[in-house]
């Protein structure tokens, strides 16, 4: 019999190890200040582009001073599930009012976003029905799947006549419900779903919609709801997950809709019931930025000006950003070898990003994910186009 742990020893964990020895390993970096568009790394102050921190809200005294009060007042933890010891009044607070905020009848915390996909997927999703999910969704929306005992399907990336045809081939092979479910903003692309097509199509096969909202709430919509109140669609949308560790500075995610299916989740997802609650600090930050997405939308107006002047100036250095719409940009490179010498070139100079590869996207495509916030400065920003363009034009990637 094999040993369970050879696999340990080669593939990716080999090449990482390899990475660490040679000093230019990308990832878990120990940043060793708060988050903020500046952060410090082995004693080293650079410029982050690399963060989810779209408003800019982690380092707000208003918002760090919420979540010390909640300490003060609830402790450290729950020490429990939300359905036995682990539900605060705090909690039941944040749920109502986001249902306030996002134009629904309920919503339901989860300690993490990764749990809010997978923990509502496995539990809607039963033995007889079908879900079908875009090539490139969150992997949190595949673990869903995976664990849900219905049958799974895949359409190509935003492409709305493959899921029609995909869902026009599957009506006889079904006898349950469908549920279709997209990320409402790409993580790695920065493109926004078709959600106007993608509801026409679920609309002609009776199906049910989810969005994932983690890159969208309090950067979409007039409001800062997310991809639906963008397209004037949130009547259409049966489910809207959204996560706490993007606008709103903390931990944790939700899950908005009709109170009865709300009701049934809360009551049936593995994922809640067997999770120990998010901590009051964690909770206590959300309700403070979502006061503040609210009567702040300068903030909101900020973040956009910022990805405008961001996704001109690639363009016009000549990199390749895709098909990028929101303050995600990615800087698509390809060569695998090539993206980690950009990211190396890059922190060295004092600049904080990511380099992506497969499989987190497709062989041949990998890419370096910047992102932008609300807080980032015309003069970060300049800095960081002007190390962009000579570290570029010193490696030939323009």
């Amino acid at each position: 019999m094999e040993d369970l742990f050879k696999k340990c020893s080669g593939g990716t964990s080999a090449r990482a190890r390899q990475a660490m020895q040679e000093g230019w390993y990308p990832y878990f970096q120990a940043i060793e200040s708060g988050a903020d568009t500046e952060v410090v790394v082995k004693g080293k102050k650079m410029i982050m582009i690399g963060s989810n921190n779209y408003l800019g809200l982690t380092q707000d005294e208003r918002v760090k001073k919420a979540s010390i009060e909640a300490i003060e007042k609830f402790g450290s933890g729950c020490t429990g599930s939300r359905f036995l010891n682990g539900t605060l009044s705090i909690h039941e607070e944040l749920e109502e009012k986001l249902a306030e905020f996002m134009n629904v009848e309920a919503v339901l915390l989860f300690s993490t976003g990764f749990q809010t996909n997978q923990g509502t997927i496995a539990t809607i999703v039963g033995r007889k029905d079908l879900v079908v999910g875009d090539n490139e969704n969150h992997a949190s929306i595949v673990d869903g799947t995976r664990l849900a005992f219905g049958r799974s399907l895949k359409y190509r990336h935003n492409d709305m006549k493959d899921l029609d045809k995909i869902l026009s081939l599957n009506n006889n092979k079904n006898s349950g419900g469908v549920l279709i479910v997209s990320d409402g903003v790409f993580s790695m692309g920065g493109d926004i779903v078709n959600l106007p097509e993608l509801v026409k199509v679920a609309k002609k096969h009776n199906a049910r919609v989810m969005i994932d909202d983690a890159h969208s709430i309090g950067v979409l919509g007039k409001h800062g709801r997310g991809t639906a109140e963008h397209f004037d669609l949130e009547k259409d949308v049966d489910l809207i997950m959204g996560t706490f560790s993007k606008s709103f500075a903390s931990i944790g995610g939700f899950i908005a809709g009709k109170e009865y299916v709300i009701h049934h989740i809360k009551h049936n997802s593995r994922a809640l019931i067997f999770s120990a609650s998010p901590p009051p600090a964690a909770v206590a930050t959300v309700l403070k930025c979502l006061e503040i997405l609210q009567k702040e939308p300068e903030r909101r107006e900020k973040l956009w000006h910022n990805y405008q002047k961001m996704k001109t100036g690639y363009t016009q250095l000549g990199f390749n950003t895709g098909v990028s719409e929101t303050p995600i940009i990615p800087i698509f490179i390809g060569d695998d070898e090539k993206t980690f010498t950009f990211w190396r070139t890059l922190y060295e100079n004092g600049i904080f990003s990511n380099p992506v590869i497969s499989p987190a996207v497709p062989p041949g495509k990998s890419l370096l994910r910047t992102s932008y916030m609300a807080t980032h400065t015309d003069e970060e920003l300049d800095k960081v186009l002007d190390i962009f363009a000579q570290v570029g034009k010193k490696i030939g990637i323009i």
